[in-house]
């Protein structure tokens, strides 16, 4: 953790009350057609019949915490007999460890935190969590220094595909530092944002194991360390990329967003401990129902932009401008006139107008519904029968493994790989409790990872991890073979 203001750090690790006011700026009826309210909500389950309905769920001031801001605001929570308390978490960190702990009954986790607390990975804690769910898929980017612009280097849609030309401006870039310079940040150690920036690495040959360091910064600190130098990149969830263009001109511009590494990947899922699933199996139920049908009200396209606004509030993302103007009509190729207190921050990671900034007054605004993906899924991605964001495929989880497997941070492949992925990733429990709300889901809990999904084009095969990882060219022991242990 580097530099962090004691004054931001004290704000960080502060939890809030859900029963205080949530919502910093309030929202104006007829914000989008489908608002609703807690008044509008009857709910369907009585909270006598829980075995605990009084819950405390963490979250960390990133876009993820939409659907925990949804759920909250709109009377989900009560519509399933829960009385949910929400702790504004400094880190991914301690999020995670907030559940490990017992601190938190629930909470949203960054992708490879549940898997590798199963297999012991190293930088992970071992522990039995499980994920119930997606959050959502998506919502994450890279953002590199205005001196890597400098230097070169441009987002990486503007390489029309040349990996090469893009590997050696990247590769030239950190030759060019020195040692204690060539660093990159992430927010959390064995987990799918530090996989993503070695595996992008070493898709142009650049060995991240010996060329550059990794290190850990919560998402509200990336902006500042980026300004003072501490690292060339960071990748973090929005709105922490779009802060550095909007708010903090002059400091970077994003590089890539992740689903350009892989296309579909799980960002967030919702963790708890297996013992809070085996001691509160109705509360588990209501839990899961209860952000399954939020993450539905913030995928669609009529409450996105109410939905940006609502996390701008000081106990959500703090992410809005001193002043907020009442939102207008407008038209979602121009971003600029969307409601001041939405359009900088929050909106381009949810609304879909994403700006990916640079330092030459060229616009480079790129639409896409699936920036964010919080439920409802574009037609390629959800060409198998059912298939829906918050719906969890174990191979998913298998594919993390190997990325701990890859980087050293578990000496071997895991032998009874599907069998942790079973109990962390807890399809079974998602299929029927979906199933109770009429929601249809995958019938499998694998799927192969067509090539065409990663920047490498190298397709992953659950069936065959142990072939898959032996073919990267660039990992850790790499003279050594892998194997299952």
């Amino acid at each position: 953790m580097h530099n962090l203001s004691r004054r931001s750090l004290l704000y960080g690790l502060g939890g809030f009350a859900a029963t205080s006011a949530l919502a910093a700026c309030s929202l104006p009826s007829g914000t989008s057609g489908g608002v609703i309210t807690q008044a509008d909500i009857d709910p369907v389950v009585d909270a006598k019949s829980l075995e605990k309905p009084n819950l405390n769920i963490g979250f960390v001031p990133v876009n993820d915490c939409a659907p925990f801001a949804i759920a909250y605001e709109k009377g989900l929570f009560r519509k399933y007999g829960l009385n949910v308390t929400l702790s504004r978490e400094a880190s991914w960190a301690t999020s995670r460890d907030g559940v490990i702990f017992g601190r938190l009954d629930a909470s949203p986790v960054v992708s490879g935190a549940v898997t590798n607390a199963r297999i012991g990975a190293e930088g992970a804690r071992h522990a039995p969590l499980c994920a119930g769910m997606t959050i959502h898929r998506h919502g994450n980017a890279m953002t590199m220094s205005k001196a890597m612009w400098e230097a070169g280097l441009r987002p990486l849609h503007e390489y029309n595909g040349d990996m090469d030309s893009f590997g050696r401006d990247f590769r030239r870039y950190f030759e060019s530092l020195p040692p204690e310079r060539r660093v990159w940040a992430v927010v959390l150690s064995s987990s799918i944002y530090e996989y993503f920036v070695r595996y992008l690495s070493a898709a142009v040959g650049v060995d991240v194991l010996t060329e550059f360091r990794i290190i850990i910064v919560p998402p509200p600190q990336m902006v500042v360390n980026m300004r003072i130098g501490n690292m060339q990149g960071y990748m973090v969830a929005e709105p922490w990329n779009t802060r550095a263009i909007q708010g903090n001109e002059g400091v970077g511009f994003t590089f890539a967003q992740g689903r350009e590494i892989w296309r579909g990947h799980p960002d967030r899922v919702l963790a708890v401990q297996e013992s809070f699933i085996n001691e509160n199996p109705k509360t588990y139920r209501s839990l899961i129902k209860t952000m399954i049908e939020a993450c539905q009200y913030c995928s669609q396209p009529e409450n996105r932009e109410e939905v940006a606004k609502l996390i701008t509030a000081r106990s959500f993302t703090g992410a809005k401008p001193r002043q907020c103007v009442a939102p207008t009509v407008i038209n979602p190729s121009d971003v600029s006139k969307l409601p001041e207190c939405v359009s900088k921050f929050t909106a381009p990671g949810i609304v879909g107008n994403y700006n990916y900034g640079g330092f030459d007054g060229k616009k480079r605004m790129v639409e896409a519904a699936e920036t964010t993906m919080f439920y409802d899924l574009p037609p390629d991605l959800a060409a198998v029968s059912g298939n829906h964001s918050t719906f969890l495929w174990q191979s998913q989880a298998i594919w993390l493994m190997t990325q701990a497997a890859r980087w050293g941070q578990i000496s071997e492949f895991p032998k009874d790989a599907e069998e942790k992925a079973k109990v962390a990733w807890r399809t079974d429990l998602y299929r029927e409790i979906a199933n109770e709300m009429g929601i249809q889901c995958p019938a499998s809990d694998y799927r192969v990872e067509p090539a065409e999904m990663f920047i490498d084009r190298k397709a992953f095969d659950p069936s065959d991890p142990v072939r898959y990882l032996n073919s990267f060219e660039i990992r850790a022991n790499r003279s050594i073979p892998i194997y299952m242990t």
